[in-house]
């Protein structure tokens, strides 16, 4: 379907909006200026007539006619006199000029007592880092004045600094980290804990610039950015750190805040994602944003380690090819991934080399989120078998020529298990949940521009793209809405983003056997030599596939006539392969083990027309989309070797 325009108010009325309103404001201030001494003598002349008019009603009755005559005389006496009227008007506007006067208590001009004394402890707790006993004329001394080091300094409503800007000698070594981190250390701890503390250092000026950093809005929910294909919104930051805002939605309420967005693709620099976090921290919360995002785009494979169905969301939703939770369906969604990625490089390849641009199963993105695999490496390492995280190297080396991106989210403890590959090619970092600043600059590679808080709400963290600025992090609040905990807001927000079901959740599982797999793509056909193709592929009219060799009726010549596995695993007609390649396949489905041979009492009825395998491209090529059941996850993948027919044949003869 062919995507709507954005409106221009979203592209090009922000920007016309917020220059009215400066042109509105500014003219206004002027009016203001201008016609100033006009709102005060009105301002005054209704106080005095507030206050007349209270004298009036507080005046005894018997006294009112007195009152009445004096006032008359007054006035009579005003306009016989010289210059009465004019002498009148002139008295009558300095005294509501006097009584409009602007009565609010000025500013103090410094600092009170209290932060008086604040100041001083903050100039004492300095000293030992910015004095030496060489210096001739030191700015800190024991006992000295702190107005000469402070120019300038603003207190919040409780009383504790909120700007502070701090003059320091030459001689200090403000160019390293570690006598920087000194300073921003004490400085945050004396001016109060529980904020965040931004410090710019000025090393031409020999001045530090301590400011209090404003809290992140928690209230984002998750909805539709905008943004361009190739570009994730991980979260939002601080205005001063980026140059780009996002319009949002609060309820009623619309406003710009800026993002932190991540791109993705062929020229990208930072093409995969590590995030890390605390238990709890929201590291799941932005597998699922970004999950949401991509899906709008591309496809979605999820291997979940951790096992608590906190993504059963996706399962059979347009575009997901598999959430796993076991460590068998990760080791084959991964090999399939492997596979799907070499194929992407070969078809490619094959296109430029033939002038022709590539194709678009070659191009659509696709996304393998992991959450917690090293959940996998302990059980795989138990049970003696191969590493998940190993099958990561060629999608992590090689995806983004393949338009494959790889997004890792992990706990700060099991940061050790995490292999090599994965901690050398995931350049695009996220941190959330407290942390120790030398574990933040060893995750972020560089430490955090704020000083880290103990209390953080969830969500809250850094991120760093590639070489880029660290920068303060809020990921939108997309929790599963299958938990009881989450909102009804954030709950109806996450469901309206989900794409439609392919397959009702519950199709084909409930007898346990297989549930044909439903696409639009051709099948290809099987033959036993592998000489023909699905060209010359024919189809009866009772639904068979017409191969045009002779008929052998003990032969099978579809694929649910072979008899399935001890282990499970539903067997399909093999399809011959290119040469020099090994063409994956998936299947979508599992069939329940057969039961114990015994003789049947009528003659078995004909199997249903059964649907082959399709291949990978099939599922990931254009608008036509694989619909399997919800809870059909991705199985091993196939390779297709020619089979020699007679070896299919003896087990049909046999039986």
């Amino acid at each position: 379907m062919a995507r709507r325009p954005l409106p221009r108010i979203l592209s090009t009325g922000s920007a016309q909006i917020a220059r009215s309103r400066e042109l509105a404001r500014t003219a206004a201030d002027s009016a203001t200026d201008v016609l100033h001494p006009l709102i005060t003598t009105t301002r005054g002349l209704r106080r005095l007539a507030s206050a007349g008019r209270r004298r009036w009603t507080e005046t005894p009755r018997d006294r009112r006619g007195p009152l009445l005559f004096l006032a008359a005389s007054v006035i009579l006496v005003v306009v016989l006199v010289p210059y009465g009227p004019l002498l009148a008007a002139v008295t009558l506007t300095s005294a509501a000029a006097w009584q409009g006067r602007d009565r609010t208590p000025p500013a103090p001009e410094g600092p009170d007592e209290s932060q008086i004394q604040r100041l001083q402890v903050l100039y004492e707790a300095l000293v030992p880092y910015f004095s030496t006993a060489e210096d001739p004329s030191p700015l800190y001394v024991h006992g000295g004045d702190w107005e000469t080091v402070f120019p300038t300094q603003e207190f919040d409503d409780s009383g504790r600094v909120a700007h502070l800007v701090i003059r320091y000698p030459a001689y200090f070594p403000d160019g390293e980290a570690a006598s920087r981190a000194r300073i921003e250390q004490l400085l945050a701890a004396k001016s109060g804990r529980g904020r965040e503390y931004l410090f710019v250092w000025d090393e031409e000026g020999n001045e530090l610039t301590v400011s209090v950093l404003s809290p992140l809005p928690t209230d984002i929910a998750a909805q539709r950015f905008v943004s361009a294909p190739g570009e994730t919104v991980l979260g939002f930051t601080d205005p001063s750190r980026v140059q780009r805002t996002l319009p949002l939605a609060f309820g009623a309420d619309h406003r710009d805040v800026p993002p932190v967005v991540w791109r993705t693709g062929i020229r990208s620099t930072e093409p995969h994602l590590l995030a890390v976090g605390q238990p709890g921290s929201g590291t799941s919360t932005l597998l699922r944003s970004i999950a949401l995002q991509a899906l709008r785009h591309g496809d979605v494979l999820i291997v979940e380690g951790g096992g608590t169905g906190e993504y059963a969301c996706l399962a059979g939703r347009e575009g997901v090819l598999g959430v796993e939770i076991g460590l068998d369906g990760a080791l084959a969604a991964l090999e399939w991934a492997t596979g799907e990625t070499e194929r992407r490089l070969l078809a490619a390849n094959e296109a430029r080399q033939a002038g022709h641009p590539a194709p678009q199963d070659a191009k659509r993105p696709l996304w393998i989120l992991l959450d917690r695999p090293t959940a996998f490496t302990h059980l795989a390492e138990a049970e003696g078998r191969k590493d998940p995280q190993s099958l990561l190297q060629v999608p992590l080396r090689h995806g983004r020529a393949a338009a494959v991106t790889v997004v890792v989210a992990e706990q700060f403890d099991a940061l050790d298990s995490l292999s090599d590959a994965v901690c050398q090619h995931t350049r695009a970092r996220v941190t959330l949940g407290p942390a120790p600043a030398q574990q933040l600059t060893a995750v972020l590679g560089a430490p955090p521009h704020t000083t880290p808080v103990d209390d953080l709400p969830p969500g809250r963290g850094y991120a760093r793209l590639g070489s880029a600025p660290v920068h303060r992090l809020q990921v939108p609040a997309t929790p599963d809405p299958y938990d009881d905990a989450t909102s009804d807001a954030h709950r109806q927000a996450v469901l309206d983003l989900l794409p439609p079901r392919t397959a009702p959740a519950d199709a084909g599982t409930a007898s346990g056997t297989e549930a044909p797999v439903e696409t639009d793509a051709p099948a290809e056909a099987a033959t036993a030599s592998g000489a023909e193709t699905a060209d010359d592929t024919q189809t009866t009219p009772d639904g068979r596939e017409d191969t045009g060799a002779p008929e052998n009726p003990e032969t099978p010549k579809r694929p649910d006539d072979v008899q399935a596995s001890d282990d499970g695993w539903s067997g399909g007609a093999p399809t011959p392969a290119p040469v020099g390649t090994a063409v994956p396949k998936i299947i979508v489905t599992k069939t329940a083990p057969p039961p114990p041979s015994t003789p049947p009492a009528t003659p078995p009825s004909p199997a249903p027309p059964a649907t082959a395998p399709q291949p990978v491209a099939a599922l990931t090529a254009g608008p036509a989309r694989t619909a399997a059941p919800e809870t059909a996850l991705l199985e091993r993948p196939v390779l297709e070797p020619a089979v020699p027919e007679a070896a299919v044949a003896e087990p049909a003869a046999a039986e």
